[in-house]
């Protein structure tokens, strides 16, 4: 088991606030940079999308983690607190491209008065940061009524809360969003980005658009699957794990690291697991919670110091001789080598685990729920080490095999390799 002990006296750096009284958070620029304040200190922000493992968020040297809406607040906030973290509390503001019309005057008026009931209800919460109000909702949208929704959501914000800045969520960053915002939306103080392999873009393409304001990475991970190189069969490849973690570490270094003036911090996504293309395409631990080399980076990004016991590194994975990239294509029922080059950095002896699954069909957008593909049992032998054999199946179609491989100390090294089987 991982300690999480050897950084605990961080919780000693948050302030020892009141247990229900809000804590004034407020941007506030000077000599040239902007800067967020709580309770009067200085508070870069070293967040976590998602609300899982509230500890080692804390253990690993974060200090803040985001939600989507308000939905089981009352137990993330508590959560939160109880580990010395702050938090960016969503607001789920609707989505044209799920239905909503911003030209209806009853329902726009009916969704501000819901959110006003949500603020009213967490605001004076301690371990309140700044509100997200709505997420990506420039998504496959055409209607810029929805930037005076916004505005307006603001606006009610500041009337009853004094305490908290307001934010907005933007998928990825455009000139046309960033002039709607700058002329529809003076009472949002933040502007929050939601952005995958263009992470180290984003300094300069804040200065490019005319943003002047501060602004926060609210989302940042992986390359997205939209992002991807892609088989002639539609499947994006997703990186290994250990791929996963070079760019992270790279694209944050070249990004957070180097604006000091009007960036305030990011939240990482995503601290948790969901099902997304793949099981493992944009969480940093496993199903069952192991971590990958990712969160060894992201403590070393937080923290400035590596874990004591690090993950397994996963240098690469074949199938039938090809790599994820190569375009492999299978014979109905014909078996073909798998084989992974995995090392540990301390020498832990190494178990693994394959899985196969369909490739599949439940895509959504924007990080909407999508339902994980049942594995198909049987076609790799039991025990399986790091060179195996996969028979392929025998009905046509596109496929993933994955390999998890596990130091016995709670981390993990993911890959997988899409393929298709020919029609006989």
């Amino acid at each position: 088991m991982k300690s999480y002990l050897f950084l605990s006296l961080l919780s000693f750096a948050t302030p020892a606030f009141a247990q229900n009284a809000p804590v004034k958070v407020e941007v506030k620029q000077a000599n040239g940079r902007y800067e967020l304040l709580r309770g009067g200190q200085p508070y870069f922000i070293k967040g976590a999308g998602g609300g899982q493992y509230p500890e080692r968020v804390q253990a690993y040297g974060g200090n803040s983690i985001r939600t989507w809406s308000t939905h089981n607040s009352d137990n993330v906030l508590a959560e939160a607190q109880r580990n010395g973290l702050t938090v960016m509390l969503g607001l789920d503001v609707a989505r044209e491209r799920h239905g909503f019309d911003y030209n209806n005057p009853q329902a726009v008026a009916e969704q501000l008065q819901k959110l006003r009931a949500e603020v009213l209800k967490y605001k004076d919460n301690p371990a309140v940061l700044f509100w997200g109000i709505g997420n990506e909702l420039n998504l496959e949208y055409t209607n810029p009524k929805v930037w005076d929704a916004v505005q307006q959501i603001a606006q009610m914000i500041h009337e009853v809360d004094p305490n908290h800045p307001t934010s907005t969520v933007l998928a990825g960053l455009n000139q046309k969003e960033v002039d709607y915002i700058k002329a529809k939306c003076p009472a949002v103080d933040i502007l929050s980005i939601n952005t995958y392999a263009g992470l180290a873009e984003i300094p300069q393409q804040v200065r490019t658009t005319g943003w002047t304001g501060p602004y926060v990475v609210a989302e940042w991970g992986p390359t997205g699957h939209w992002e991807s190189p892609v088989t002639p069969w539609k499947a994006s490849v997703e990186e290994t794990s250990s791929q996963k973690a070079a760019v992270y570490r790279s694209r944050y270094e070249a990004s957070v690291a180097k604006d000091k003036t009007q960036c305030l911090g990011t939240y990482v996504f995503l601290w948790g697991q969901k099902q997304e293309r793949t099981p493992t395409w944009y969480g940093i631990f496993t199903e069952d919670g192991k971590e990958s080399e990712v969160v060894d980076v992201m403590q070393y990004l937080w923290s400035g110091k590596w874990p004591q016991n690090r993950a397994p590194h996963l240098a690469s994975f074949k199938l039938d001789g090809k790599q994820a990239t190569d375009n492999v294509q299978l014979q109905p029922g014909q078996s073909y080598p798998a084989v992974v080059a995995i090392t540990d950095p301390d020498k832990d002896p190494l178990t693994y685990r394959y899985e196969l699954l369909p490739e599949s069909t439940d895509l959504k957008s924007g990080g909407d729920r999508e339902s994980r593909p049942a594995a198909i049992p049987g076609l790799i032998p039991a025990g399986a080490k790091a060179q195996t054999t996969l028979k392929a199946p025998t009905q046509e179609g596109a496929y993933r095999l994955f390999v998890y491989a596990y130091d016995g100390k709670d981390n993990v090294a993911t890959a997988n390799i899409p393929f298709y089987v020919k029609g006989k």
